[in-house]
């Protein structure tokens, strides 16, 4: 068939390769996609996309996709399936739920999920109709919820940049944020490098000069998990030389001078020495967000992975309030919140359950009555699983997530998977931990699922019309998967259609799920300063610098600084064993988390895991760029190929994440060699309100591998 032919089939709709939400053209022929390229009618990508875009014809039709459901026949892991068709397959998980639901109640039945999926929020709908407070995402106490929390409780409000009005930011900071390679949330690397071409001026902060940092006028090496120290500085300098917003502050905020006394003390040179900065570069930074505006801050992921979460999160959100770069053109805008909520039913949760939340009681922000996405501590859901405290959990519904890669301390995952009676994940791929399950049902694609996506999450200022062109095998779509078990299991709402949903979410725009499709997005013009007729969505109506809902609750009421538990300063015992700071959330454009791996064209470009590391510390242990190293620390040891770079500070390790090896024989597919959470740990101390644990800023050393053993197994 010609090209012309081909043109004739084409359908826009938007790429969930990751969770960043990329306008395309999906070109089909005869029922299969053959092609896809970026739509250039998207504010967002603004034509382009990563090359995981461009390579999902490789993914969608590779040759070890899942088909068809699968049971297990021989031993958990053992890798003996059965082939099943989707009704049997069904009514047997919904007996097998519903004998655990009976016997030990439906807080006995946890539900897992991956980041950033099309299904996240129906995972929370069916949880809740089930009758389990007991559903996670790995990332949450780690990764956007405390962002999220706190931007509601200081300005009621999420925050995005804006890029997208006719005035771009003068100064953007990239605090702990990579966009150039991870595109989040809608704030995608395109608009991210046309602000820094036109103009902006980036400062990173971050201890490798990523690729981010190299478009940017400032780097700051920071010692990773001492930002808060950092931020604590900058509102210092601020105050202290006049730089705030004066008439903002005065007029729209509620704190000041408790901040003011409390910030006397965190001097550029009191944080210098914690951090790894200079004084002046502390100063320099400071001066350039207040002053040279509008600003924003584009903060990321890293600034909510150590047990001071919450505060290090609350520092770097008071510099807004304080320069008063909130919701003006070119600014950090509030979001338009166009869409009605999704219907969680936690309406149904039955009586009591949010008491028995594991972590609900200790957790707030995570799992109390306070919380946005009330969801469980994982740490507490893996020993109710191994131990039976609180209480048993005897059964797990994964979707999308490959968790013994992706949570920390992947020996106690492990242990924990095994104790289960009743493993089911929904993947596209079978992985180390679909390796485990009882049922494995094969997931669809982006680009064989109906979705809307909103963009930027959480603000809302736009939808867009994700659409199903194809199907492939017997796959089905996550949330259809759930509402037939819904239907089997006779749970409240479990008679509504899936596009019906959808369709109520964006009726507030006039139109439904159907019209999206044909519209692809509706973009609204952004609203400035839409706090000025009735204050801001806070107690207060105001920007609370000092949070008396914090305070009510026992938590610091003005961000504070706290030393990791394991680092040089708070373990100097252990830092003689292991002399380096290590960073373990490296990413990599060919990869999201642990999908990827499989493909040969983003394998070829990126075909080993990493260790980057400065050469003065290279050269302490004889290590040349390309040897094959190990990493270690207190908890275990992982080899990795060393990449020996300038563009790190000395003294730090980053590695990369989501690593195992899926061309590797074996159930374990190679996930005991250079997994980043056999470094990790979920144990205590843990952030007081979300319970997040240590994944940044730990202790490790280096060593050189001799001889390259790719086969050794190292547990």
């Amino acid at each position: 068939m010609a090209l012309k032919d081909i043109q004739e089939q084409i359908h826009i709709s938007v790429c969930r390769g990751c969770h960043g939400g990329c306008a395309v053209r999906l070109f089909v022929k005869d029922g299969r996609l053959v092609k896809v390229k970026p739509h250039p009618g998207s504010p967002f990508n603004r034509g382009q996309m990563c090359i995981k875009g461009l390579k999902i014809t490789e993914m969608m039709y590779h040759p070890d996709r899942l088909l068809t459901p699968l049971k297990r026949k021989g031993n958990r892991g053992s890798g003996e399936w059965t082939v099943m068709d989707w009704d049997t397959a069904l009514d047997e998980i919904a007996e097998r739920i519903e004998a655990i639901r009976k016997k030990l109640g439906p807080e006995a039945i946890a539900l897992g999920q991956g980041t950033g999926r099309h299904h996240f929020m129906h995972v929370i709908r069916f949880a809740n109709s089930l009758g389990t407070p007991n559903w996670y995402e790995p990332g949450l106490a780690n990764c956007l919820l405390p962002r999220i929390t706190v931007s509601q409780l200081t300005y009621g409000g999420y925050v995005t940049a804006d890029y997208y009005g006719s005035v771009l930011p003068k100064t953007i900071i990239f605090w702990g944020h990579n966009p150039v390679i991870t595109g989040p949330d809608g704030e995608l690397a395109f608009p991210v490098k046309r602000a820094l071409k036109s103009g902006s001026f980036g400062i990173a902060v971050d201890p490798r000069r990523c690729e981010t940092a190299k478009r940017c006028g400032m780097w700051l090496p920071i010692r990773p998990g001492t930002d808060a120290a950092l931020a604590l500085a900058m509102i210092h300098v601020i105050i202290e030389e006049g730089l705030y917003d004066k008439a903002f502050v005065e007029k729209w905020t509620i704190g000041f001078d408790e901040l003011k006394a409390h910030a006397k003390a965190c001097t550029p040179g009191w944080a210098a020495e914690i951090t790894w900065l200079e004084p002046g570069q502390i100063v320099a930074a400071a001066r350039r967000y207040a002053l040279d505006r509008p600003s924003v801050i584009e903060w990321g992921v890293s600034i909510e992975h150590t047990p001071n979460s919450l505060q290090t999160v609350r520092a770097v959100a008071l510099l807004r309030g304080l320069t008063g770069n909130l919701d003006v053109p070119g600014s950090d805008i509030l979001g338009m919140n166009i869409l009605r909520p999704y219907p969680t039913l936690k309406e149904h949760l039955p009586r009591g359950m949010i008491q028995k939340r594991i972590g609900a009681d200790q957790f707030k922000l995570l799992g109390g009555f306070k919380a946005l996405l009330p969801s469980a501590h994982i740490p507490g859901v893996l020993k109710a699983m191994h131990s039976g405290d609180p209480y048993p959990i005897k059964g797990l519904l994964n979707f999308g997530s490959n968790p013994l890669v992706t949570v920390a301390g992947a020996k106690e995952v492990h242990r924990a998977l095994m104790s289960l009676d009743l493993l089911v994940v929904c993947d596209m791929f079978m992985t180390p931990t679909a390796a485990l399950a009882d049922y494995v049902l094969p997931a669809s694609f982006w680009p064989e699922v109906n979705q809307i996506v909103e963009m930027p999450y959480v603000a809302e200022n736009a939808v867009f019309a994700q659409k199903k062109v194809v199907q492939t095998g017997r796959c089905r779509q996550d949330e259809d998967i759930m509402i037939d078990l819904a239907k089997r299991l006779s749970l409240p709402g479990c008679d509504k259609l899936f596009e019906d949903i959808l369709s109520e979410r964006i009726a507030p725009l006039g139109i439904d799920f159907t019209a999206l499709k044909e519209r692809f997005m509706v973009f609204p013009p952004h609203t400035y300063r839409k706090y000025e007729p009735n204050g801001f969505r806070t107690p207060s109506k105001k920007v609370e610098l000092y949070s008396k809902s914090l305070e009510r609750m026992g938590y610091d009421p003005l961000p504070v600084y706290r030393e990791p538990p394991e680092s040089p300063v708070q373990t100097p015992d252990l830092a003689r064993e292991f002399p380096y700071v290590l960073t373990t959330g490296g990413r990599r454009i060919e990869y999201f988390h642990s999908d990827g791996r499989q493909i040969p064209s983003l394998r070829k470009k990126r075909p080993d895991p990493v260790a980057e590391m400065h050469p003065k510390l290279a050269d302490r242990h004889g290590i040349r760029n390309g040897d094959w190293i190990y990493v270690r620390s207190p908890r275990g040891e992982i080899k990795m190929k060393a990449v020996v770079t300038e563009d790190i500070r000395d003294h730090v390790v980053n590695i990369d994440h989501g690593w195992w090896f899926p061309e590797k024989k074996g159930s374990d597919f190679g996930m005991w060699e250079s997994n980043a959470n056999l470094l990790t740990s979920n144990e205590p101390p843990y952030d007081p309100a979300f319970g997040t644990y240590q994944l940044r800023g730990l202790l490790c050393g280096v060593r050189k591998v001799d001889v390259d053993d790719r086969t050794k197994k190292i547990i």
